[in-house]
């Protein structure tokens, strides 16, 4: 089960999302404060808090964060156009729960550097 963070509880239900994809491994849900006219979380069931706390064990998870967010971007028709993984590390970083999550962003054009 995953930890009991605000995406711990989106995962098992007790609160509310607007979910855009599941599978045994991950979740993804809509972000609630957009930065993007796509804005969507991909995250892991697996609590792990930090990408710097993940380990050794976890490379296929990592990778499957990456692959899953490709499934979501081809599903929310962002592919053609371009897109954005982001992921935060830290409260530096400014990341804000810490259960490791993928910001998928698309359908505005970026720029560079990106903060």
């Amino acid at each position: 089960m995953a930890e009991d963070t605000i995406f711990g509880k989106i995962i098992r239900g007790e609160i509310p999302c607007d979910k855009v994809y599941e599978d045994d491994r991950y979740f993804a849900f809509y972000d609630i404060n957009p930065a993007a006219p796509t804005h969507v979380l991909v995250i892991p069931k697996k609590p792990i808090p930090k990408v710097s706390d993940a380990e050794e064990a976890d490379e296929a998870l990592l990778g499957g964060l990456v692959l899953c967010a490709n499934k979501v971007a081809r599903q929310l028709g962002i592919t053609e156009g371009g897109y954005r993984m982001v992921i935060n590390c830290g409260k530096a970083a400014n990341q804000e729960v810490f259960h490791l999550h993928l910001h998928l962003l698309g359908g505005r054009d970026f720029t560079w550097p990106p903060g």
